[in-house]
């Protein structure tokens, strides 16, 4: 049956289809009857060697003539006269026929017939293939396929269809395409001699899952169960926890306990005992979580102990072996089996815990007694710090405290993990040489812990000395070149330093392991803005906004930018994005309010003064804003009402009683007299105020470049001095004017100065803290500049 399955060869070649297409005339003999040529040099004395002649002495005299070979054949013709070509005396005759490949004058000269080439010295290597190349994937993936259909046509020359339609229904399933390979199996299955269809029905149970077609996905379960001879009890138990997981899915806790509690008490495993605390969790039973706890804990791991691995004598023999199987496959996988165990353990006490007693703690405290008396006695401690961080998530600092302080007498790696977190906490309260304290413990029970290097590189920053605490920073990665915080935080300090390039290096290598961090996106910005490339730092803003699409203060930010930059537009447009998610920013409110009145719609500028007047109701210039907006827009009754309010609120401010003057006296107004009296008495007592102030100053021996002046002036003042009031045109400055009719001529009452919203602000660096002893981060807890808060 086989005489028809032709195996295609496997080579290496780059083409498999080379050399078919190739011809070569010298072989080609059935065309030799038809050739006229070759027909009439066999028929006619053309294809005769010509007479001898006499005319050349020794002519009969054979000579040697080197060959293609190297070798020397003395050649004849069949009547005595040497060959056409043949040197003869040192002369060459001349050649009369065609002349063949490779022999030329040159070799009968001395140069020997090398038709290979090979006096030319050895090829150059062939080049390596890339295994990456799209067509070095496309011809493997070619081989593969072949392979399969080799196997495919064996399998059907031998009559064994269910195998070609079972790697077809493989295949379908393996491309998602469900139901092709639904129809596949139901092919195989409907066949009654066919031995193995329980196994199939665990495939189609398999497919309906995935298609979250869990009633149907359990019938076949459970027909796979029942087909299924019961001495293959590692297959039925894996079907049953197929089952259990599905229960789950569906939310029927009850079957799925069932499931898992038969499996526990036939054959326990981890991931089984795990699911049935989940079932136990899910419909609140403490005694059952407990005693599934306890189940879970005893599971037998079935792995040697780490004393095989010791070398009990210096026999050298053994010192190899050991040595060979330290780190192989198997003790790698029961490496795995082990951080499964301890992953499933530690997840489970972490979630009974709060609900198995009436407190977390006392909850911890049975899982750590259940924990000690086990094989796995080296997680109580983890328990326990896991205790700690779980008091400081309820921000009981003074209970984490405690708990931690328990574990300085422990064994070092404990000990430096207790220590990190100690640290931690005190840094957060701002205790720093409680801080440095704990750190310097960590840092000396595990001169390898990056976490505890990391605080104290925190301690030391906080105090000023800034490469002290790079220092720090660095020995952290080097002990640990994923530490995300040591990296941050040694970005920080160069910043401090003023050493921009390389604060930039380490931002953009941390960009390169956080993508999508917006702290890290922001401190480049940061560093490029302190660069003086604004384009640079807008760029990187427009990334951090695709990330944080809702943060005020980086979209603000992007506004003072293009302002810098004088595109108003975008800066508007930026401002009033900040504002509709964050409508309580002075500075933001303050910029918007001033553009309207730059842009002539002083109607649209009173609701941010409003807002403002609202945030600060003790500051006098909002108030006094709204009432300058009023007026601008033509509205003078509520403008002289909004001054009166204002005077009743602020009965000694100078430039509301000068506005009220104006208004009254121009609308004709009784109330005139009463405002004038009040403004000179409020100017009269503000002028002893200043000679007053002025005596002193000259009586104490000191003078002043300038004198305190009004309030008007002092805001002047402040004015001046703002970098960033300047970038808004002194907008607000300008108003009210000097050269209008209803404005006081002291027009500096109002303070301009711009408020940047991102800053400046304390940049503290990242902390590091330890959850459990092999874990470096925190939680989700952190120190960096808290600069994006959602």
């Amino acid at each position: 049956m086989m005489q028809n399955v032709h195996l295609a060869p496997e080579t290496d070649e780059d083409d498999l289809y080379s050399g078919y297409n190739d011809y070569n005339p010298t072989y080609d003999t059935e065309e030799l009857e038809n050739d006229t040529a070759f027909q009439q040099a066999v028929r006619t004395s053309h294809g005769r060697r010509p007479p001898i002649t006499a005319k050349i002495p020794s002519t009969a005299v054979t000579r040697p003539i080197a060959t293609g070979y190297g070798s020397k054949t003395s050649l004849t013709s069949s009547v005595g006269r040497p060959l056409t070509g043949t040197i003869q005396d040192g002369v060459s005759r001349p050649m009369t026929a065609v002349r063949a490949a490779g022999f030329t004058k040159a070799a009968l000269r001395g140069s020997a017939f090398d038709p290979l080439g090979q006096s030319r010295g050895p090829a150059p290597p062939l080049e390596a293939k890339n295994e990456d190349s799209p067509e070095e994937k496309i011809r493997q993936l070619e081989k593969k396929v072949n392979e399969l259909v080799e196997e495919s046509c064996i399998a059907n020359s031998c009559g064994d269809l269910k195998l070609v339609l079972f790697n077809l229904a493989s295949q379908y399933s393996a491309n998602e395409m469900y139901a092709e390979a639904l129809n596949t199996y139901q092919v195989i299955v409907k066949n009654k001699m066919f031995s193995n269809a329980g196994r199939l029905k665990v495939n189609m149970g398999n497919i309906y899952l995935k298609q979250r077609n869990y009633s149907k996905a359990i019938k076949f379960y459970r027909m796979a169960l029942d087909q299924i001879p019961s001495v293959h009890k590692e297959m039925r138990i894996k079907i049953m926890q197929n089952i259990g997981v599905t229960f789950i899915k569906t939310g029927q806790y009850s079957d799925a306990i069932n499931s898992f509690e038969h499996i526990m008490s036939m054959a326990p495993n981890l991931k089984a005992g795990f699911n049935l605390i989940l079932s136990y969790f899910a419909v609140g039973d403490r005694e059952k979580m407990k005693k599934a706890f306890q189940k879970l804990i005893a599971v037998p791991l079935e792995i040697d102990e780490d004393d095989k691995y010791i070398s009990p004598s210096d026999d050298p023999h053994t010192n190899l072996v050991i040595e060979a199987i330290k780190n192989d496959h198997l003790r790698q996988m029961e490496h795995e089996r082990k951080a499964m165990a301890e992953k499933y353990i530690m997840t489970a006490a972490k979630l009974i815990a709060p609900v198995i007693e009436t407190s977390f703690a006392v909850g911890y405290d049975w899982c750590v007694e259940v924990v000690k008396a086990s094989q796995y006695v080296e997680l109580a401690n983890d328990l326990e710090i896991n205790k700690a961080v779980t008091y400081l998530r309820q921000k009981d600092f003074n209970q984490a405290v405690e708990t931690l302080k328990m574990f300085e007498k422990k064994d070092s790696r404990v000990k430096s993990a207790a220590a990190t977190n100690l640290s931690f906490l005190y840094y957060l309260e701002n205790e720093f040489a409680q801080a440095s304290s704990y750190a310097d413990l960590a840092v000396n029970s595990d001169r390898y812990n990056p976490s505890a290097l990391t605080n104290k590189g925190n301690t030391v920053f906080a105090n000023g000395d800034y490469e002290k605490a790079a220092e720090f920073y660095k020995e952290a990665l080097r002990n640990d070149s994923s530490c995300t915080e040591a990296l941050y935080n040694i970005g920080l300090t160069y910043k401090k330093l003023n050493r921009l390039d390389e604060a930039l290096d380490c931002f953009l290598k941390l960009h390169a392991i956080l993508r999508n961090s917006a702290q890290v996106l922001y401190q480049i910005a940061n560093v490029y803005e302190l660069m003086e490339d604004p384009n640079q730092a807008i760029e990187w803003l427009m990334q951090l906004i695709s990330v944080v699409p809702t943060d005020s203060r980086a979209l603000s930010k992007l506004g003072e930018l293009y302002d810098g930059e004088g595109d108003k537009s975008q800066a508007f447009q930026y401002y009033y994005e900040s504002y509709r998610y964050f409508p309580s920013n002075i500075g933001v409110i303050e910029w918007l309010g001033a553009y309207y009145i730059d842009t002539q719609f002083c109607e649209k500028a009173i609701q941010y003064f409003e807002r403002a007047s609202l945030i600060q109701p003790t500051q006098v210039k909002w108030q006094l804003m709204v009432a300058s907006c009023f007026r601008r827009s033509g509205n003078y009754q509520k403008a002289l009402d909004t001054y009166k309010d204002i005077h009743r609120k602020f009965p000694e401010n100078v430039e509301c009683l000068r506005f009220l003057v104006r208004l009254c006296t121009d609308i004709g107004l009784k109330e005139v007299q009463e405002y004038a009296t009040k403004l000179k008495r409020l100017e009269k007592m503000k002028e002893i105020k200043e000679q007053r102030i002025k005596s002193g100053r000259n009586g104490s021996g000191g003078s002043r470049s300038k004198r305190e002046g009004s309030a008007g002036s002092d805001s002047g003042q402040n004015c001046s001095a703002s970098s960033k009031g300047e970038r808004l045109s002194a907008k607000l400055r300008a108003l009210p004017g000097t050269n209008e009719p209803y404005e006081s001529s002291s027009n500096k009452e109002i303070d301009a100065s711009y408020v940047d919203p991102l800053g400046p602000q304390i940049e503290r660096p990242k902390t590091a803290a330890k959850k459990r002893i092999d874990e470096d981060d925190f939680a989700d807890e952190e120190l960096g500049d808290d600069l994006l808060p959602e």
